[in-house]
């Protein structure tokens, strides 16, 4: 027997049988809820970053986020040397920050250029171009995620840094939007007018600036954002994308309600995704032209609540040990390398 029910006004049509109810379809032609709101602005502006930024008025954005190109050759950059990299993205640099508010913050996330088997940290290289226009660096935040390439020459990379500079000490910032579990939520003051009476914030606790969770000795108090690769519910074709998660807890700490939000390097869209489900406005620039098409049917399918995001502090994969991949190929038990390894871990061994 088929069934039609309305639940929030929207139809679904649902299948009884007997004494359980199997829901067979669930695609609405409206969402469920007001994913973005009527008022926002929004728009993803394809173009060269300098130019466009040159429309825009002086100061209308409060949070500047981004991951610029890194200089290794993807298929939407040219590579050159770290020189004239840095020249083009000072000039750049610039100008985004005559668009930034005087309350306004930008966060830059980069990695590692790589030449000849040589590292060169970006982060540091970029330091000096914003501290040469009077920004404060507020904080150097170090992303670690779990995955990526494997090197053969040097230890594998699994961290980017995100600096995150202000124009004066004023610049917006609210810590209570992005707190987490305290280690220790019952510790109370040993002395003073407040002895006796809990010493945390009933909130939680201050993220601090490693944005990881260290399961043995940090359980739930450190961000854990793995990077987008093949199996992460965002991925699409950029060979570099940034997740949704890592900007929203840009956007919130560091923006307001009803704040501009600007990426000027938007790629397939995250952060002005990000920026609208948190009830801001966003502006994004892409050059390349398939890139912006993506990001702009994302922000379709987000309005009608078809998008997948991974939650905000969502706990990462653990093996559980019984995972076919988790164990060592029965090809290498006789191996004194691995043997050694994963003495203490038999269970770990295929049978």
């Amino acid at each position: 027997m088929k069934n039609t029910i309305k639940f929030h006004s929207k139809i679904f049509y649902i299948n009884v049988k007997e004494k359980h109810t199997e829901i067979i379809k669930m695609k609405v032609k409206e969402p469920l809820f007001d994913y973005v709101s009527s008022d926002l602005k929004y728009e993803i502006k394809t173009g060269d970053c300098l130019e466009v930024l040159k429309d825009f008025e002086d100061k209308k954005f409060d949070l500047i986020i981004t991951s610029p190109p890194y200089n290794i050759g993807k298929s939407y950059e040219r590579k050159t040397s770290i020189e004239k990299y840095l020249n083009t993205q000072e000039e750049i640099i610039k100008e985004l920050i005559r668009v930034l508010s005087d309350r306004g913050n930008i966060c830059w996330q980069v990695g590692n250029f790589v030449d000849k088997k040589e590292i060169f940290p970006l982060d540091i290289f970029y330091y000096p171009i914003f501290k040469n226009q009077n920004l404060i660096l507020r904080n150097r935040i170090i992303w670690h995620f779990g995955h990526g390439l494997h090197a053969s020459s040097r230890f594998s990379g699994r961290y980017e840094t995100i600096l995150w500079f202000s124009k004066n000490e004023n610049s917006i910032f609210n810590l209570d939007n992005v707190r987490v579990p305290a280690k220790y939520p019952g510790k109370l003051h040993f002395k003073g007018p407040k002895k006796g009476r809990p010493s945390g914030n009933p909130l939680g606790k201050n993220p601090t600036d490693i944005w990881e969770i260290i399961r043995n000795d940090w359980d739930k108090e450190l961000w854990n954002i793995p990077n987008v690769k093949s199996n992460h519910p965002e991925k699409t074709e950029h060979p570099c994308q940034f997740p949704v998660e890592l900007v929203e807890r840009c956007v919130m700490a560091l923006t307001n309600e009803n704040s501009w939000v600007l990426d000027p390097f938007a790629g397939v869209g995250s952060s002005v995704i990000a920026a609208i489900k948190n009830n801001r406005n966003a502006i994004g620039i892409e050059k390349e032209l398939n890139y912006s098409k993506i990001a702009n049917q994302r922000i379709k399918d987000f309005i009608i609540g078809e998008l997948k995001t991974r939650p905000i502090n969502k706990q990462i994969h653990i093996p559980t040990g019984n995972d076919k991949v988790s164990k060592v190929p029965k090809e290498w038990i006789n191996s004194n390398d691995v043997n050694g390894n994963y003495e203490n871990n038999p269970e770990i061994f295929s049978s």
